[in-house]
């Protein structure tokens, strides 16, 4: 399919859909935990705008639930009229800066804490949602049209708020996500066992989150390549474990036929089966347990080993995987995972890839693009200690550039 063209320079300006960006550089997603009352805050917008006045073309807000249920927990954004005005101060903010806004739409499912939200999670079948120590409601087929008009709802609410773009979570077995997956939908409907089943859901809410905003959005989604369970490699088995890359190169072959949205953002991992696979560098485990407090702080200071596994760090380590998805087609992809410096970016694009998108980076150094800008032969200062992760539950940052830690702070 796609054949990689002559590397171009990742600062100069692109377009993606019908926007223009100002260079070639995204904020990923990263939760802030910066919303205690499922309200923006003036945390949020300072914290957004420093990414803004930091360089990047677009900063992503994280994590913009359709619903109450589809929320981790309690403490988050979903997307509602009360929402609207708070949300607008955030895009304003951005924009101010000379940066676009994005926001990550979608339903957390099995990762929901439903005691926290007062509602069950949400799955395509009755399966663990370990952070409310319950087990999901299956939806059922019935069900499926209101979630897909909460969907289209969300959509609107955002665009409403001044977000130019919109991410659709497809990804982390979050609840699009684990539809996909083999391992966690056992459904014998429209809606499971074959991969054409599994994938509807997916491409039933592009759709309608398309035919909710027109042309005039950007829209993404944020597609798992491998859910970290079996082994990740082309031409394994969906058998073996979770979704994986021979799947997601056909589900993304679908997306781009269908013809609803502007590119693709390959991620991997699983918040439920393997979130390290995400992430990669050292895994944090004292530092997760103690965010947590009774059950889940035990659970995490004996199962951490299992649950929160280490994987070496290198630059653009999701590019092996992500460049399968590059083959199979010509729909732009936003390279994400270890781009740290002009060497990352321009590999990424040398390779085929459109866009770059950036986090832990960023929390260590908000400016760090500018940065690059003016100086190509600097790099980031992340140590990939992944002590930011657990920070996500409190205040998103970086322990280091906050001086609660020094060093790698291990």
């Amino acid at each position: 399919m796609h054949s990689p063209a002559a590397p171009a320079d990742p600062f100069a300006s692109a377009t993606l859909g019908p926007l223009t960006l100002r260079n070639r550089l995204i904020k990923c997603a990263t939760f802030e935990g910066m919303t205690p009352d499922a309200l923006v805050t003036d945390e949020l917008i300072d914290f957004h705008r420093t990414h803004a006045a930091g360089g990047v073309a677009i900063s992503t807000v994280a994590y913009c639930a359709i619903s109450p249920e589809g929320r981790t927990d309690r403490h988050q954004i979903w997307m509602r009229p009360e929402a609207v005005p708070g949300l607008r101060r955030l895009t304003d903010a951005i924009h101010a800066e000379g940066a676009l806004a994005a926001a990550q739409l979608g339903h957390a499912g099995a990762v929901a804490n439903s005691v926290s939200n007062r509602a069950k999670a949400l799955g395509p079948s009755r399966i663990p949602a370990p952070m409310g120590m319950s087990l999901t409601h299956k939806v059922g087929i019935d069900e499926i049209p209101l979630l897909r008009a909460k969907c289209a709802d969300a959509a609107k609410i955002a665009v409403d708020s001044g977000f130019d773009a919109l991410e659709i979570h497809c990804g982390h077995n979050y609840l699009i996500s684990s539809f996909l997956s083999p391992l966690l939908n056992r459904r014998r409907d429209a809606y499971g066992g074959s991969l054409v089943n599994r994938a509807r859901l997916a491409r039933e809410v592009l759709e309608t989150v398309r035919e909710a905003v027109g042309p005039d959005v950007a829209v993404w989604a944020k597609l798992n390549m491998f859910d970290g369970v079996g082994t990740p490699g082309p031409g394994r088995s969906s058998t073996l474990g979770g979704f994986n890359i021979d799947e997601a190169c056909q589900v993304a072959r679908w997306m781009e036929s269908d013809g609803f949205i502007d590119a693709i953002e390959p991620t991997a991992g699983s918040s439920l089966l393997n979130p390290m696979y995400l992430f990669h560098g050292q895994a944090p485990r004292k530092a997760f347990a103690q965010a947590f407090h009774g059950v889940m702080k035990l659970g995490l200071q004996a199962g951490g080993p299992l649950f929160l596994k280490q994987y070496q760090y290198t630059d653009a380590y999701l590019l092996p995987l992500a460049r399968e998805l590059r083959k199979a087609v010509d729909l732009p992809l936003i390279l994400l995972g270890g781009i740290t410096g002009v060497d990352s970016m321009t590999l990424a694009l040398a390779e085929g890839f459109q866009f770059m998108a950036m986090g832990r980076a960023l929390l260590r150094e908000p400016d760090l693009p500018l940065i690059l800008q003016n100086d190509p032969t600097a790099h980031s200062q992340c140590t990939h200690c992944n002590l930011c992760m657990p920070t996500i539950y409190s205040t998103t940052r970086c322990p280091i550039r906050t001086g609660e830690v020094t060093g790698s702070g291990w």
